[in-house]
């Protein structure tokens, strides 16, 4: 009723073989998983700097610099030139949410530096939207 399978499988199921495609571990899927939370909450990081520029802001993108370099075996992380769009309030957002990614990959794979940094990072990107926002009253 059906034809045989005249061709080779291209899934190896047999104990032994080895595949010709690499294979990583579950800590490197993590680590490259968190890597690109990090370098995200970083370019958001960047354009929050060039709206609003803050000592904070400057040792956050720092710090996220260094944690990014260490998950990719040293390879720093390309940094463009901030496009400095889009309304702080928005990108606070988008901070906290990339912020909150990170440290559930962080404490997934056990990366107490790396969780410690993202929980500080939300909690600063908490903060910055629960401010009072200031209007102005022009008559």
């Amino acid at each position: 009723m059906y034809e045989p399978i005249r061709t080779k499988s291209v899934h190896s199921t047999m104990a032994g073989t080895t595949s010709d495609f690499p294979h990583r571990s579950r800590e490197e899927e993590l680590d490259i998983q968190l890597a690109g939370h990090l370098s995200a909450l970083l370019a958001v990081t960047d354009d929050l700097r060039a709206l609003t520029p803050s000592a904070d802001l400057d040792t956050a993108a720092e710090r996220l610099s260094e944690q990014v370099t260490r998950l990719r075996g040293g390879r720093a992380p390309l940094r463009a030139a901030s496009s400095a769009a889009g309304e702080p309030t928005a990108l606070h957002q988008r901070a906290h949410a990339l912020a909150g990614r990170a440290l559930v990959v962080a404490a997934s794979r056990a990366d107490t530096s790396a969780a410690i940094l993202a929980a500080e990072r939300m909690d600063a990107h908490a903060a910055a939207l629960a401010e009072p926002k200031h209007l102005s009253t022009a008559h």
